[in-house]
């Protein structure tokens, strides 16, 4: 399906239409319903597509609402369906992590796997509120992080929307029967295989606490990282790592651990990131950075989207998604002088 953007989301004439739902009354639901399909999905694409999706279905099924359910739940019902057509036919999103063991710095690149392949980054302001209350920002920033997000891919689709609707959304239990169809004994029971799931992947190592508890050393860290890679002092760069600091660089099938292979990397493999400019941005609720390598003909190109996990005043992620389609969804420039 075609993407458009919001500006081409409801130009119908209002006051031609026999409801009393106005266009208004569905785009102000258009953030949490991102962030809701963007959970479901593991794509900022496809997750706009299926809101784009769900707010047409709405509109042109707004003569059928009989308001017997809130505006908003009618809503979720139809991008919770979106979402499900669309991962009938598809193979699960992962990160690189996701695949198999680390690589050392000297390994060959492997062959590039297609984007649907991988779990990709969204933009924080498209799923949150900069001015939502403070225990509210935090859990759902624990609920966005690129992990989180990761793990709930491993399940099954039915049980993911439970899960989601359930623990991130807060919906009860009843309200998620009525939405799928189903009964209350089956909600939770899809809940608690879903819980079981998820407690196999290991969430909390890449919890971004300096983040979640606006740690003062936060912006001092990101200061001399925004230095040291600019300037390429690698071995400044690693002084800012944790011994246990991973780094990943989708569409490769490659990650690495530890300063000392990241070290490598960069100064071997990687060292075309030399001379790279950083703007700084917001992914999946941590800081992030669009990085422009230097070009031929003058000024530098966009590269790639850095997400930072931060812990303890380092850097414990280091992940580089190298799909440059991500620069207008992150609203960077595609070029710098």
């Amino acid at each position: 399906m075609q993407r458009e953007t919001s500006s081409d989301t409801m130009t119908h004439d209002v006051s031609t239409h026999p409801t009393t739902i106005r266009p208004e009354d569905l785009e102000r639901h258009r953030r949490e319903l991102t962030g809701y399909c963007y959970r479901m999905l593991g794509s900022v694409f496809e997750a706009d597509d299926a809101v784009q999706d769900t707010m047409l279905r709405a509109w042109r099924n707004s003569d059928t609402f009989e308001g017997r359910s809130s505006v908003r739940s009618w809503l979720y019902r139809i991008a919770t369906n979106a979402c499900l057509d669309m991962l009938r036919s598809r193979q699960r999103r992962a990160r690189p992590m996701d695949m198999g063991p680390s690589s050392r710095a000297d390994t060959a690149l492997p062959a590039m796997l297609p984007e649907n392949v991988w779990v990709e980054p969204i933009p924080t302001s498209r799923v949150m509120h900069d001015n939502a209350d403070p225990a509210e920002l935090a859990a759902s920033r624990e609920t966005i992080r690129f992990a989180f997000v990761s793990a709930l891919q491993h399940l099954p689709a039915r049980q993911r929307a439970v899960l989601i609707l359930r623990m991130v959304l807060r919906w009860e239990a009843t309200e998620v029967a009525e939405l799928l169809d189903t009964s209350v004994a089956s909600v939770n029971s899809a809940l608690q295989r879903a819980k079981a799931t998820m407690a196999t992947h290991d969430l909390d190592a890449a919890t971004s606490t300096d983040v979640v508890l606006a740690d003062p050393r936060l912006e001092a860290l990101l200061t001399q990282y925004v230095e040291a890679f600019e300037r390429y002092d690698i071995a400044r760069l690693v002084t800012l790592l944790r011994d246990d600091a991973v780094m990943s660089m989708p569409p490769f099938p490659l990650w690495l651990q530890g300063p000392e292979q990241m070290a490598a990397f960069f100064l071997g493999t990687g060292i075309n990131c030399k001379g790279s400019r950083l703007i700084a941005t917001s992914a999946n609720g941590v800081p992030a950075f669009g990085s422009y390598k230097p070009d031929a003909g003058g000024g530098f190109s966009p590269w790639s989207i850095q997400l930072l996990d931060i812990v303890d005043g380092r850097i414990t992620g280091h992940h580089n998604f190298l799909d440059t389609k991500l620069f207008a969804a992150f609203g960077l420039p595609d070029h710098l002088d």
